[in-house]
């Protein structure tokens, strides 16, 4: 910790070695993952039978409820989760379904009651100013379904479903995706372009609506809209995600880090607690992952600035604690469930050792309880008072497949085993898995979360499961013709949105509408069939035949006549262009692809 945070009465708890070894060898990564597909379906099944068009399942009761307004949720949420798990048949029923009973233009002020902003999103927001009034919506969930949408749309035509001309320009998920996204347009009205936090779906932002917004509701917005952007053509919605970002680091301390909730309509910190969890975390998240997504080197520039304050203020012995945002003074030394994804994201910068360090410090908390506890007090090493439970979060299990994929090392397939033996040992009940209310003796609470389906069963799933499609490398994909020329998908480089819904990155460049940029990747195809097939004759040259030459005429692709033209044609174009997935993983900001061309 950097020199204006000194905190030498703090006494952690000391890490413990892992003892055993997960062999990837033996076959038992088969096997279990043959557990977490039948994990899904005693889940999902539950639900379908006894909750479904509800939102989520109750299981104790074996009845649902819904949430987050009746869209029903968990169905969305596992969407593509079924893909994953190479269940065609069900991915193309439940696009039908969907397509048919989900309905966004609803006055959802009509039936009045009380609840809190989802947990993920803003867990510290005080009590009185979480609550909604009336029955409106937390931009994040409704985010969070615009997110599946966008998932499942890109995934269609992998499934089987018959896609429409046009594709994937233009569909009836993605129509449906951007029809929720336009509910949510009226929060960003707001002096400073933050958003409020809750919208109501027919009416707008109530009158009443408080201002205060935890960071994470304003800036996790880029990985969708910006997707939503280049399939439709509207600039409106990455034009807001990217004021919200920007309005953000502009209200950044003087040592560079944020706080947890800011007032929208006046730019002021409202509570000023720094840190990498709740109410910040998926801020983060996004700076990095549309960065990549979006190749923006600013994006990342953002994140790397703000690393270097949440390292200097923050890590302590490789734990990250909660300080002040302008003095760096710790104000909670504790360890959030939901900052478990930070050494998933600093894989993604290549930052693996300093990764590996603070992944195997969470799993001692798992291996403690069984699961992580929503806050866990460092210098104690034990639970905060009624923080114990653990609602089957994925943050440990997401950071687990990143780092894998990353490195190979079987401690993590260890956690991927553990997960799965304590959430079937303690959580699964008749009708499905329950939240755990209590880490201590096990208490079950009447909720499975959607995200359970969406996200902590994919993430084991996919940890085991290397040959997964989600884990391609570029050696096979899929051409296919739009409004705009040929298209390239399926390569692999999916980037998860925070709800872990999958966007192919490559969808962003077949919609495109600018010539520049029709020019400029047809520029790169000449390049790389060029390459390709001079280094072919290349080959069977022999050391005597002198110098390769590349072939000549008006008419051959690699002309360089034709080529200097494309250049000049796309000269504009500053943005560069994503490059073929050939470099080993340290050289990369994506598991499968590296971000930036490398001009030096």
């Amino acid at each position: 910790m950097g020199s204006a945070d000194p905190v030498p009465s703090l006494s952690f708890h000391p890490r413990t070695p892992i003892l055993t070894c997960l062999d990837p060898a033996t076959g038992l990564p088969a096997e279990i993952r043959e557990r977490v597909k039948a994990m899904f379906y005693h889940a999902y099944d539950s639900y379908l039978e006894n909750a479904f068009p509800y939102d989520e399942l109750r299981p104790l009761t074996c009845d649902g409820h819904d949430t987050w307004g009746s869209f029903s949720l968990t169905l969305i949420d596992a969407l593509d989760t079924l893909l994953i798990l190479g269940n065609v048949s069900e991915f193309q029923r439940v696009v039908e379904v969907l397509q048919d009973n989900v309905d966004f233009d609803i006055d959802v002020n009509a039936s009045v009651f009380e609840t809190n902003i989802r947990g993920e999103d803003c867990l510290l927001r005080p009590l009185e100013e979480s609550k909604i009034r009336g029955m409106q919506f937390s931009l994040q969930n409704t985010k969070g379904v615009v997110g599946g949408l966008l998932s499942a749309h890109l995934l269609s035509k992998k499934a089987g479903v018959e896609v429409e001309a046009g594709w994937p320009c233009s569909g009836p998920l993605l129509r449906m995706a951007e029809e929720a996204a336009r509910k949510l347009l009226p929060a960003f009205q707001t002096p400073t372009g933050m958003p409020y936090g809750t919208v109501n779906l027919l009416h707008g932002v109530n009158p009443g609506e408080t201002p205060v917004t935890c960071t994470a509701g304003i800036g996790t917005f880029i990985v969708e809209f910006a997707t939503l952007s280049s399939l439709t053509g509207d600039p409106v919605f990455e034009e807001v995600a990217r004021v919200a970002l920007m309005r953000l680091w502009e209200s950044r301390s003087d040592i560079g880090l944020v706080g947890n909730h800011i007032d929208v309509l006046t730019g002021k910190w409202v509570a000023q607690d720094a840190g990498i969890g709740a109410g910040v975390d998926s801020y983060f998240e996004y700076l990095v992952k549309g960065a990549i997504l979006l190749q923006d080197k600013k994006l990342m520039a953002m994140f790397l600035e703000y690393n270097k304050a949440i390292r200097n203020y923050t890590r302590f012995d490789d734990w990250y604690l909660w300080v002040q945002m302008y003095k760096g003074t710790v104000s909670m030394p504790v360890f959030q469930s939901l900052e478990a994804y930070w050494p998933g994201l600093q894989s993604l910068i290549g930052d693996i050792d300093n990764a590996m360090r603070t992944f195997l410090n969470y799993y001692t908390v798992w291996k403690q309880f069984g699961g992580l506890p929503e806050f866990y007090n460092i210098p104690q090493g034990y639970t905060v008072e009624k923080r114990e439970g653990y609602p089957l979060r994925p943050e440990l299990i997401e950071s687990a497949m990143y780092l894998y994929r990353a490195t190979g090392d079987p401690t993590l397939l260890e956690l991927g085993r553990d997960a799965v033996e304590s959430i079937e040992k303690i959580s699964k009940v008749e009708c499905g898995f329950a939240t755990i209310k209590d880490l201590r003796d096990h208490k079950l609470d009447n909720r499975m979360e959607s995200f359970f389906l969406a996200e902590t069963v994919k993430y084991l799933y996919l940890l085991f499961d290397p040959t997964n499609f989600i884990h391609n490398n570029g050696s096979t994909f899929d051409a296919v013709i739009t409004p705009y020329g040929e298209c390239i998908l399926g390569a692999g480089g999916y980037i998860f949105n925070t709800e872990a819904h999958p966007i192919d990155p490559a969808a962003l460049h077949c919609c495109r509408r600018l010539k520049e940029e029709q020019w400029e990747v047809e520029d790169l195809m000449r390049e790389f069939y060029s390459l390709k097939r001079n280094r072919s004759r290349f080959q069977k040259k022999t050391m005597s035949s002198g110098p390769w030459e590349p072939p000549a005429g008006p008419e051959t692709p690699s002309s360089p006549e034709n080529h200097d033209q494309a250049r000049e044609k796309s000269a504009k174009q500053k943005i560069p262009l994503l490059s073929c997935p050939s470099q080993p993983f340290t050289s990369k900001l994506a598991l499968l692809g590296q971000v930036f061309l490398d001009s030096s």
